[in-house]
């Protein structure tokens, strides 16, 4: 029997990357669906579970996707309160590429410094990437300095991820280069999940951080959010740091989304959210 995967995008057009990694992960047949809301998931999702028997649906899943990931999450929500019974299909959702490139990320940061007791820090954490990471490197154990220019925004999103979390964490506001500072001392990680072409660590920063181990820069549009980290980097070391560029996490995180797409075929009842895609990713480390 064909395996078949249902796009949910919240963008009017699906997602042409989504629909590649899809293909290239063996999907026999992808329906792509564009403008998806809440409140139009239900019937997608019951021609979904309701056209093959039981013991079949494994080879029917979902993908929410999307470049709004609020909304994606608000549709992830939506396509699991569709189902009922045994009557279910698995589901993943990376809106964004959220949660594969947070887990890629940590993965990358984790193979360098024991993060259990480290302190890491997030800068640009209350984004859908950055409270991402920040969630894993508390499950990791690592004491977690969620930076943003609010520490209003910050303690909010502490809070969320505590939720979720039983984790250390606390809120550092970092909108001016000596809060940066003071977020840096005594870190041992640091990823930077900012705003495209915003500037977050200057040079100078990342050399006064003497502590820092490892230095993780998603952002791939100049200006980059490290100064010194190219987006290439991959495991390039340099006055004792270890940087890693967007385009350095890119291969980790892409490996993960084909794993995790993979995944979604091995049962009926799979949830892929930020943890259980992060422990796919995990499973490839080992």
């Amino acid at each position: 029997m064909k395996s078949i995967l249902v796009q949910l995008d919240t963008d009017p057009q699906p997602s042409v990357f989504d629909r590649v990694v899809a293909v290239d992960a063996g999907v026999d047949q992808l329906f792509s669906h564009g403008g998806a809301t809440p409140e139009t998931v239900e019937s997608l999702v019951h021609g979904a579970i309701f056209t093959r028997g039981i013991p079949d649906l494994s080879r029917t899943a979902i993908f929410v996707g999307g470049s709004d990931v609020a909304a994606g999450e608000h549709v992830f929500a939506a396509v699991q309160q569709a189902f009922f019974g045994p009557m279910r299909v698995s589901v993943m959702m990376d809106s964004n590429g959220s949660n594969t490139t947070a887990a890629a990320a940590v993965l990358r940061a984790r193979r360098h410094v024991p993060l259990a007791g480290s302190v890491a820090v997030v800068l640009g954490a209350t984004g859908p990437v950055g409270q991402r990471a920040a969630e894993l490197l508390a499950l990791e154990g690592a004491h977690v300095r969620v930076g943003s220019r609010s520490v209003e925004r910050a303690a909010e999103t502490c809070e969320a991820i505590a939720g979720r979390v039983d984790g250390d964490l606390s809120p550092v506001a970092t909108a001016d280069p000596d809060g940066v500072s003071t977020a840096l001392e005594g870190a041992s990680t640091v990823i930077a999940a900012g705003a495209t072409g915003v500037q977050l660590i200057s040079a100078e920063m990342l050399k006064a951080a003497t502590d820092l181990e490892v230095a993780i820069d998603l952002n791939a549009v100049p200006p980059l959010g490290i100064e010194g980290v190219e987006m290439t980097d991959k495991a390039v070391e340099t006055d004792g740091v270890v940087r890693y560029g967007a385009i350095g996490v890119g291969g980790t995180k892409m490996k993960i989304h084909t794993a995790a797409l993979k995944r979604l075929f091995d049962a009926n009842d799979g949830v892929l959210d930020t943890e259980a895609i992060y422990r796919i990713g995990e499973s490839l480390e080992a």
